[in-house]
């Protein structure tokens, strides 16, 4: 495993790699070869102004996210979840594509890119061009009744949630990973939480919560997919969960190519063939620029 940090000695990262450097043109030769499937997480998405959890480190969450057994158990957790994510999931619809995820779209308008993974539910990816993503955790925007099922529009319940609280005002300066933002407790107890539409049942955002599987049709769908990848390329991902790391695993035990680019370390690093710590803005932008050869 070869390995290409973009960092000078305690400084900032360099405004452009070392193209010239081994990591990078085995990255780029891998890249150029085509069949890549990208896994995307959260690091992709920072230069869109959403935070991470885990930070460069990878190591330890920066807010406690909500569970899936605590959202469906009480009352007062879901009061707690609408309140806090009313106010926060403005910013998430707001943010826009950043420079990493308009070079992923543009790998895959080359014909590179195979197919994307995403642990990301911000919708960034398509927003920026890309089509045939696999919204591994589902997506902010849309929201699912676990009574009959039906799926919704964020928006719709946002719309709701605003008649239903009139008067209702509170600021936040800092949002969480999952779009929900840190409110006291005065702020929540008054909230009032509206049903389905249609059956009067609980809504929940159509996002997997920590707790909650995976649906096992969207698993073995990714697993296909990188069973299929000449390289999996992992972009911002500290591989610190499950989740996304058994693609990883996955890909290594048949002797797929794993490339990765993030901030830090990753648990994946010991399967890479490639690594790169670099801001992935920088990086996919120079990968796309170095690959202008190709159609």
């Amino acid at each position: 495993m070869t390995r290409l940090a973009m960092d000078g000695p305690g400084g900032p990262p360099k405004d452009l790699p070392d193209v010239t450097a081994r990591p990078w043109r085995t990255l780029a030769d891998l890249i150029g070869d085509g069949d890549v499937v990208v896994l995307s997480g959260a690091g992709l998405s920072t230069e869109s102004g959403i935070p991470d959890y885990r930070g460069e480190t990878g190591r330890s969450r920066r807010a406690t996210p909500m569970t899936y057994q605590a959202f469906t158990g009480s009352a007062a957790a879901r009061r707690r979840y609408w309140a806090r994510s009313h106010l926060g999931w403005r910013h998430v619809a707001r943010a826009a594509p950043n420079a990493g995820h308009r070079a992923v779209a543009e790998l895959q308008r080359r014909g590179l890119v195979a197919g994307i993974i995403t642990q990301n539910v911000d919708g960034l990816h398509q927003a920026a061009g890309a089509g045939g993503v696999i919204e591994l955790h589902g997506n902010l925007d849309r929201v699912r009744c676990l009574d009959c099922g039906r799926r919704s529009p964020r928006a719709d319940l946002d719309e709701r949630l605003h008649d239903a609280n009139p008067g209702w005002h509170a600021h936040t300066e800092t949002i969480n990973p999952d779009g929900d933002a840190p409110l006291p407790d005065d702020r929540v107890e008054g909230f009032r939480v509206v049903g389905c539409r249609d059956c009067g049942g609980i809504l929940k955002p159509d996002v997997v919560f920590f707790g909650e599987n995976v649906p096992r049709r969207r698993v073995e769908e990714c697993f296909a997919l990188t069973g299929r990848a000449g390289t999996l390329l992992v972009l911002g991902s500290s591989l610190a969960v499950m989740s996304g790391y058994r693609f990883v695993r996955h890909a290594a035990g048949l002797s797929v190519p794993v490339a990765i680019i993030n901030r830090g370390p990753t648990r994946g690093d010991a399967d890479a063939l490639v690594t790169l710590d670099a801001p992935l803005g920088t990086a996919l932008t120079a990968l796309v620029d170095g690959l202008a050869g190709h159609p």
